[in-house]
């Protein structure tokens, strides 16, 4: 694949347009530091730390190109119906204006593509697009080859009162694609986006998404991500966010779908009494593998953060979870809470779980833990025996495993459709109804 990658930059690189931005010095020196890396790095292996639970090998096996498909069997009105906010759509990685509905936008807001943004003054992104030694090696190819995303700048104390749906459809068979979005909030903004990651059946992909948030003094993201790629799809992910003093970012990342799911999300708390929510929730099946990879870093003192990972598998399915809590010294006054809880509905079904603590200070209160079981047959006999079926008690005792997750995203219309979701894949789950 490396020949492939250097080929589509050595294009895009004499074509000028293919990669936006690429006249801006820094930006074109940024792209070639980038993909300098990742040709000496390549994917990582299992020999790193952070991967030691997750084999890239049958990725690189894999040949991509640079074409772009058509989406086919995608029905957006229904995924927008029920749910307002503005829509940006993207195909392959690239915006479709087409497809897109962003409507008038309070003054203090900007919505647009990135490659507009990098098209015009891409000066103003240069202290937040990223650096190539940013990340591992799959974030700093992204950069290297990232075409387009989205760009939200809110400025001090405006808010954007209904979300913003991203919906990146993967829809060209052997399609790579590699959205960088950037996520701008000012003093006491407030905003709220919802990731949809979609995809044709049948055909294998990779989508290599970086999003990278600035939040200022007692600004507050809440950040809702849905991963539905298909069964043949590889989804490599990554988020940085950057929190100033009295910040707060909500995270609810859920995965349920692609051949190999890879999400690394790290924030930073770079002032005092910050707060992040990390939620997240996964199903597998069949042979397929799901590894949410966290960092929380208290740098600062008096910042509460709560983590909380939700996975349920079957089959032969894998999920990993490797979550790091860091308390710097002198962060005096952290809070914070981290689990990892997992429900495995089959014998050969495996999960590994990691969470760590890494404290430099004196004056704190931390805790983590995290359990791996089965469905509890004591409790399955009482359901049964008060005439559920033993499709129906399943899909039930599953199901409330599920909701604990599904109970921390406050926005009513996405939790009620990631709830009929989970409904849809559990084993007796439709017989629960319309219940959220």
């Amino acid at each position: 694949m490396s020949e492939v990658l250097q080929t589509w930059f050595d294009r895009a690189q004499a074509q000028g347009p293919s990669l936006p931005g690429a006249r801006a010095p820094w930006l074109a020196n940024a792209r070639q530091r980038s993909l300098d890396r990742f040709m000496a790095e390549g994917w990582p292996t299992t020999r790193h730390k952070d991967w030691r639970h997750t084999s890239l090998a049958f990725l690189q096996q894999q040949k991509f190109d640079g074409s772009r498909g058509t989406p086919s069997g995608f029905d957006l009105e229904a995924l927008r119906q029920g749910q307002n906010g503005h829509w940006m759509v993207f195909v392959d990685g690239r915006f479709e204006a087409g497809l897109s509905r962003i409507g008038s936008l309070p003054e203090g807001v900007r919505i647009a593509p990135l490659a507009q943004v990098l098209a015009g003054d891409a000066g103003q992104l240069e202290a937040n697009l990223g650096q190539a030694e940013e990340g591992g090696s799959p974030a700093a190819l992204n950069l290297a080859l990232a075409a387009d995303g989205a760009y939200v700048e809110l400025a001090a104390r405006t808010s954007l009162d209904e979300p913003l749906h991203l919906v990146h459809i993967a829809a060209g068979a052997g399609a790579a694609s590699f959205p960088r979005s950037v996520v701008l909030l000012g003093q006491g903004a407030s905003a709220t986006l919802v990731e949809h990651y979609l995809g044709n059946a049948g055909s294998f992909t990779l989508t290599n998404t970086v999003l990278r948030g600035r939040l200022e003094r007692d600004a507050r993201l809440t950040h809702l991500k849905v991963q539905q790629e298909h069964a043949e799809a590889f989804h490599l992910a990554s988020v940085d966010i950057q929190q100033d003093e009295g910040s707060t970012y909500e995270s609810h990342s859920i995965s349920f779908g692609a051949r190999l799911a890879r999400n690394d999300i790290a924030t930073r708390f770079n002032g005092r009494h910050c707060h992040a929510l990390l939620n997240g929730l996964f199903h597998a099946d069949g042979r397929r593998h799901v590894d949410h990879h966290t960092c929380i870093d208290h740098a600062q003192p008096d910042s509460t953060s709560h983590e909380y990972y939700r996975g349920i598998l079957s089959d032969s399915a894998q999920g990993v979870f490797t979550g790091r809590i860091q308390v710097r010294q002198g962060a005096d006054g952290t809070d914070a809470i981290q689990r990892s809880d997992n429900l495995l509905l089959s014998r050969t079904a495996r999960v590994t779980s990691q969470p760590e603590l890494e404290i430099y200070a004196d004056d704190v209160k931390c805790a983590h833990g995290a359990t791996v079981g089965q469905i509890d047959e004591e409790s399955l006999f009482y359901l049964r025996s008060r005439g559920l079926s033993e499709p129906h008690a399943h899909g039930v005792m599953t199901y409330a495993f599920a909701a604990q997750a599904l109970q921390r995203i406050a926005l009513e219309p996405m939790r009620r459709r990631v709830a009929a979701t989970v409904r849809a894949l559990l084993p007796g789950g439709s017989l629960l109804g319309d219940i959220a």
